[in-house]
Parts: C-alpha cells; sequence; structure tokens
C-alpha cells in the first residue's frame, strides 16, 4: 500500500465524483500492481528487478503528469534533501510492501495495509507532539483487535507468519512516509514528489541489478512494464484525489482494493480469504475511517477558529 493516500488535504474548489472516481480508479491500478509482483515472484523475478522497473517505468508517467500539469520548472526546488529522505524511507517501505505481498495471500495482505492510518496516527503523536483524545486511542486499539482477529483465528497454512510479520512492518514504514509527505506537500507539486521518488531511487536500484537482473521471456516483461506503469498512475491518482475533496470522502474509496484483491486472488491462485479475514477487515476500516473522520473534524474545527479570528 502506497503512503500518499494518507495525506490530508482540504481544496476550496471541491469536485466530488472526479475526486471518487480518480480514487477508485487509483486502488484498481494498486491492486494491479501488487497481484502483478505476486506472480512475478512466482516466477522467478526478483524482488530488486520489480523495484528496479517499478521506479523506472514510474518515472515516464511523473515527467507525463509534470509536463500536462504545472511543468517541469515546478522539479526546481530547495529541499532536495527532503526528497532524498523520503525516497530512502518510500524505498524501504515498497521493498517490504512488494515482500509482504509475495508471501501472503492477496486479501491478507492487503488487509493489514489498512492498519496504516493507524500507525500514522501512532507515529504523530510521537514524532510531531500530536494530543489524541480518547475517541482516537480507542479506534487504534480497536484497529490493532483487528489486526489479531485476522492473524489469529484464520487457517495460515499456506501464509508464513514472517509475512504477517513484513506486512505489520511495511505499515509502520509507509505511515512514516505520509508523515514526510505532509510535510514535502506543504512546498513540492503532487508531479514533482512522485518524479523525485522514482529519479532519486534509480541510482542505487541500477547498481543492485547489476547483481540481480536477470533475462526474461517477452510475457513475463509484459508483466513488468504493467506492474511499473500502473504504480505510476495509482500514485498520481492516489494524491490528485485528495485536490479536489476531503480526505473524509475519498478514504473509504481505499477498502476497494479488498475487493479487487480478493477477485484477483480467486481467479489467480483459487484463493479465498477465510471468514475471519473478513471479519478483521472490517474491524481495521472501521477503525481507520474513524481516524479519518476525527483527524477531518478537527482540521475543520481549527480552520473555522481561524476564520473567526481573522
Amino acid at each position: 500500500m502506497t503512503a500518499s493516500r494518507h495525506i490530508v488535504s482540504e481544496s476550496q474548489e471541491t469536485r466530488p465524483l472526479s475526486a471518487l472516481g480518480m480514487r477508485l480508479l487509483s486502488m484498481l491500478m494498486i491492486s494491479i500492481m501488487f497481484t502483478a509482483v505476486k506472480w512475478l515472484g512466482e516466477h522467478g523475478v526478483h524482488l530488486m528487478e520489480m523495484l528496479f522497473f517499478r521506479q523506472l517505468f514510474a518515472l515516464p508517467v511523473a515527467v507525463g503528469a509534470l509536463m500536462l500539469g504545472p511543468g517541469l520548472t515546478s522539479l526546481r526546488t530547495k529541499r532536495i534533501g527532503a526528497h532524498a529522505g523520503r525516497t530512502a524511507v518510500g524505498s524501504i517501505g515498497m521493498a517490504l510492501n512488494f515482500s509482504s505481498f509475495m508471501l501472503l495471500p492477496l486479501a491478507e495482505a492487503t488487509t493489514i495495509g489498512f492498519t496504516v492510518p493507524i500507525f500514522a496516527t501512532i507515529l504523530a503523536i510521537i514524532f510531531l507532539s500530536e494530543r489524541p483524545g480518547f475517541h482516537r486511542w480507542s479506534a487504534i486499539i480497536v484497529g490493532f483487535i483487528g489486526v489479531l482477529v485476522i492473524i489469529g483465528p484464520n487457517d495460515h497454512s499456506t501464509a508464513p507468519p514472517i509475512g504477517f510479520a513484513i506486512a505489520i512492518a511495511a505499515a509502520i514504514v509507509t505511515s512514516s512516509v505520509s508523515l514526510l509527505l505532509r510535510q514535502l506537500g506543504k512546498t513540492e507539486p503532487t508531479a514533482a514528489i512522485v518524479f523525485y521518488f522514482s529519479a532519486l531511487s534509480l541510482p542505487p536500484l541500477a547498481i543492485a541489478m547489476l547483481f540481480f537482473g536477470q533475462a526474461h521471456e517477452p510475457f513475463i516483461w509484459l508483466i513488468i512494464i504493467g506492474m511499473g506503469v500502473a504504480g505510476g498512475i495509482a500514485q498520481l491518482l492516489m494524491t490528485a484525489s485528495l485536490k479536489w475533496a476531503p480526505v473524509s470522502l475519498v478514504l473509504p474509496m481505499d477498502y476497494s482494493t479488498l475487493l479487487w484483491s480478493t477477485l484477483f486472488g480467486w481467479i489467480l491462485w483459487a484463493s479465498w480469504p477465510g471468514s475471519w479475514t473478513w471479519v478483521g477487515a472490517i474491524i481495521i476500516a472501521t477503525s481507520s475511517l474513524y481516524i479519518a473522520w476525527r483527524e477531518h473534524r478537527h482540521h475543520r474545527v481549527i480552520n473555522n477558529r481561524s476564520v473567526s479570528i481573522s
């Protein structure tokens, strides 16, 4: 699961239908990307190869968005260090996310990814000195109960425990990226953030390719290209949706990934999530949506106070 989905952004002009459409399409693209990751891993493609080509083929998407939007001049920045830090943490998070989908069934890995808002709230408490009240603490606890429900009662004969550990680690790292994106988003255009994430991560990944790169059949190359393009489109659409509608409106669309993951898992691997996975998903989704609603309400109160003071 990528972090840009949890940036809170308000716009004076709203286009709710456009925002919802962008968000739903981005969730489809994310599901396609992670399905491709799992399939490629089973067909001999190394993790480092997938990371490299994910970034390589996402780069033209970001450049195209820049040319159609703010222009290439928006790449001028005084915060290259912040972009580099976001790239380092984001690359770790992407590697963990890819690994979790390679190890777990699609539905289970997707559901664990829903905990990102929960971990983001905890990290905001630690690093941003935010002071959540009883309601948000209760939502955090409920969310973790949902995780325990998924990990505990289900039959995980085909899912190694390390897979769940990596999925939780991926959610934690991804939530930390969301905090970095909040800061970057104050001064940097969306497409520029996506561009620098791809561009700055490619040199070290290219070095890794010297050791892990392999020859593949044409069909596998087609899947690799599709994975990278789908990931780039998803990242742009997710962030763009927040420019046209508040997060409280678009966030519920994120849970459509569970439906896509379940469908793709059933078609390609004859895998169907257990009943406890659905129960846990509902618990985690309810907790995450409540946290998003409380955050939206909190920001609206602050904005109203600012207007009344001015």
